[in-house]
């Protein structure tokens, strides 16, 4: 093979870890992300990332199918709660089996890092001077890092791209097809590669008071874990539900602050651990009071109002995950109009899904989403977003 050929990368997005027709019975999981970095082409080589949080109440192992034929020279696996090394073994069809660091808690989750050395030559193919490289059931969070010395000719998705520090070209996708799909990269070598000029605060010509900064803009959308579910209730009483996860990962952090959108009001806020499924302290705070505890809050006024949770410092190489749930009031963002239910609001995270009301339909989605069943026969609309600003969404629906 020459180094001076095309790369073509195929992929397929679907639920990574388990091999094509292949199922881990009774395993369930969540916000899987994977990184893949390429080596030369002609080595088959790649590093591989996967973070995975493993939700299946009381399990104790977590098992990880690599791709048929794959050889891997190392293999780690690391809890993300404490940065622990995890113990890893040779499961049933060749796939390996983590011990996790404690039990999965009911409707929590045991947060792993597996990192991989491995090669795979029946991933690459050549025809002329193109390369194909062929990697199955890839998460639809997903990082593609190409070699040294390539530059991405095309893709047929969606894709962030980014420059590593290093100079290397990645390629970020985040998507919503519910099936397993193909991403084709194509790139070819011959570039100099070298360190890219650092990001800035610099805003946007076209809305410099709107716009995100370029650093927030060229930050890796896929990456960011946190999500948000809203439970619509019964629109005449303007209120939905809410759990939103958060993931802290800075040294000595021990409190989350969620202010108040204005014109909301705020109910029935609660917290707990994912990790351990510990419930967590509380305080709701507004005007005069924010200021006496010394939160840091910018422009408090009397109806500030100011959700804060305590949880136990994160130290260095740990994290903790917590899952927030509050109930809101907020007759501009929810009501009834006529007959019709109207959800309108400005979602932020990368993930965002809202549940309708139990015996309302869907009319209208302003914005794009995945539309499905709960198990519960409610319907739930999934939005990805892949911008740095938020999307605004506009549902309508009608009782049956």
């Amino acid at each position: 093979m020459k180094t001076a050929a095309a790369l073509c990368l195929v992929t397929t997005a679907a639920v990574f870890g388990q091999a094509p027709g292949q199922t881990i019975s009774n395993q369930t999981e969540q916000d899987a992300y994977t990184r893949i970095e390429l080596r030369s082409p002609e080595t088959g080589a790649f590093s591989l990332v996967h973070e995975v949080a493993a939700t299946t109440a009381g399990a104790r192992t977590y098992s990880f199918q690599p791709w048929p034929q794959t050889r891997a020279s190392v293999i780690k696996a690391t809890d993300l709660m404490t940065g622990a090394a995890l113990v890893t073994g040779t499961a049933v069809a060749g796939s390996i089996e983590v011990r996790l660091a404690r039990p999965v808690p009911k409707d929590g989750q045991g947060r792993i890092r597996i990192e991989i050395e491995g090669t795979n030559t029946s991933l690459f193919q050549a025809a002329e001077r193109q390369f194909t490289f062929t990697m199955p059931d890839v998460s639809p969070r997903a990082t593609v890092v190409l070699p040294t010395g390539y530059e991405l000719l095309a893709t047929n998705l969606p894709a962030q791209v980014l420059s590593e520090s290093d100079g290397r070209i990645a390629v970020s996708v985040m998507h919503q097809i519910p099936v397993a799909t193909t991403l084709t990269l194509t790139a070819r070598s011959g570039v100099t590669t070298s360190a890219p000029k650092p990001s800035t605060n610099a805003r946007s010509w076209e809305g410099p008071a709107q716009r995100s900064t370029e650093r927030a803009r060229l930050s890796e959308r896929a990456t960011q874990d946190r999500d948000i579910v809203y439970f619509l209730q019964s629109p005449e009483t303007n209120a939905f539900s809410l759990y939103h996860d958060y993931t802290e990962t800075r040294p000595g952090v021990d409190t989350y602050l969620n202010v108040v959108r204005t014109g909301a009001q705020v109910s029935n806020p609660s917290a707990y651990i994912l990790d351990t499924g510990e419930v967590l302290k509380h305080d709701v705070l507004k005007g005069d009071a924010i200021t006496a505890a010394k939160i840091a809050v910018n422009n408090v006024t009397p109806e500030t109002e100011v959700v804060v949770l305590h949880f136990p410092a994160v130290t260095e190489g740990q994290s903790v995950r917590l899952r927030i749930s509050e109930t809101y009031t907020t007759p501009e963002s929810y009501r009834l109009d006529g007959t019709d239910l109207v959800f309108e609001r400005s979602l932020g995270r990368a993930r965002n899904s809202v549940v309708l009301p139990a015996g309302w339909y869907l009319t209208a989605s302003s914005i794009p989403a995945i539309v499905r069943q709960t198990p519960e026969g409610l319907i739930r609309l999934d939005f990805v977003n892949g911008r740095p600003e938020g999307i605004d969404v506009l549902i309508k629906g009608r009782k049956r």
